[in-house]
């Protein structure tokens, strides 16, 4: 007498765990996703806060209105958005921020702060 087993209690139980450790995967890509999108609006922020800044701080001369309105041009030239512009002193203070939505349903807002002005010895 022969004993056949055709393991019919184990089939397809290796592809079950498989798919498991691809939606690990999955899952952990996608948080790394997120947490690289955040990284990068963080930087454009503090990039388009400092140009904006510098470019305030060069017509700081003629008015907050004059300086807030360049700052304002350089800041949207960066892909960012003005959310403060104040003038004190001959330093321009500007504000500015950045929304990504790395995945669907998930949005993140990054803010930057940057000063400038003439040197002061």
């Amino acid at each position: 007498m022969s004993r056949h087993t055709t393991g019919g209690g184990e089939r397809g139980g290796a592809t079950i765990c498989l798919l498991g450790v691809g939606l690990v995967f999955v899952v952990a890509g996608l948080i790394g996703a997120g947490v690289g999108a955040a990284r990068v609006a963080r930087q454009q922020a503090l990039v388009a806060a400092d140009f904006g800044a510098l470019a305030g701080a060069a017509r700081a001369l003629q008015d907050e209105r004059v300086a807030c309105a360049r700052a304002a041009e350089l800041v949207t030239a960066n892909a960012a958005r003005l959310t403060r512009c104040r003038l004190e002193g001959l330093d321009v203070l500007v504000t500015t921020e950045v929304t990504v939505s790395p995945l669907p349903g998930m949005t993140r807002t990054a803010y930057a702060t940057s000063r400038a002005g003439p040197l002061r010895g």
